[in-house]
């Protein structure tokens, strides 16, 4: 890989899936087994892999982390980069979300998930890191796609 001489972030993904009737949607969740933000609840996600991209990471994250093998579209919902997002040093998430249907697939926890479970829109727990608002950006692209 080339060097450059300025910064540049580290690379990760966060998966937004949706599900449930359209009076009381809900969104699958992890609660996070290690730091940073250890037992809050977050959406599952990580570190792409040199040379991966970003939507194949986000399907290994999400199978990794709650058993999901999803095979559903993935649509792009954001990129998110400020500065202190991550107490773990400089990133830039690339968020994708989708709709996996009426009825909630079923999850296990795995991997760096202590936990998981879909959680009501209308409930939603405090999220880590900036997810409240990546929860956020990806109903509205969904809505504006008319995939609501």
């Amino acid at each position: 890989m080339p060097c450059y001489d300025f910064p540049r972030p580290a690379l990760t993904t966060d998966v937004v899936l949706f599900s449930g009737p359209d009076d009381d949607r809900y969104v699958l969740l992890i609660r996070r087994r290690l730091e940073p933000f250890q037992g809050s609840w977050a959406l599952p996600g990580g570190f792409v892999d040199e040379g991966e991209r970003v939507e194949v990471a986000a399907r290994r994250e999400l199978a990794e982390e709650t058993g999901v093998e999803w095979e559903g579209i993935l649509r792009h919902s954001g990129a998110y980069a400020n500065p202190g997002r991550d107490p773990r040093g400089w990133t830039a998430s690339i968020a994708l979300c989708g709709w996996a249907g009426e009825l909630p697939l079923r999850a296990q926890a795995g991997d760096d998930a202590a936990e998981v479970a879909w959680h009501s829109l209308g409930q939603l727990p405090p999220l880590a890191f900036d997810h409240a608002t990546i929860v956020a950006d990806a109903v509205e692209t969904l809505r504006l796609r008319g995939e609501w």
